[in-house]
C-alpha cells in the first residue's frame, strides 16, 4: 500500500478523503463464469471509516 500511495502522488496531489480503486486484471473471473451484470451491487467496506455499494447499470 505504501508503494501505491507514492506512486499515485507523483501523478496527482491526493487530499484527505480520497480513494485509489486499483480495480483487478483482465479475466479475473472470467473461467469460472463470474462476471458483473446490470443489477449486481459491488460493495466495499474500510473497517473504521464505512462501506460504499454501487450497483451496475
Amino acid at each position: 500500500m505504501p508503494a501505491l500511495v507514492s506512486c499515485s502522488s507523483r501523478q496527482t496531489t491526493l487530499e484527505p478523503g480520497d480513494v485509489i480503486s486499483t480495480g483487478t486484471r483482465a479475466g479475473v473471473g472470467h473461467r469460472q463464469g463470474v462476471f458483473l451484470r446490470s443489477g449486481t451491487q459491488v460493495r466495499i467496506e474500510i473497517e473504521g471509516i464505512g462501506s460504499l455499494a454501487n450497483t451496475c447499470a
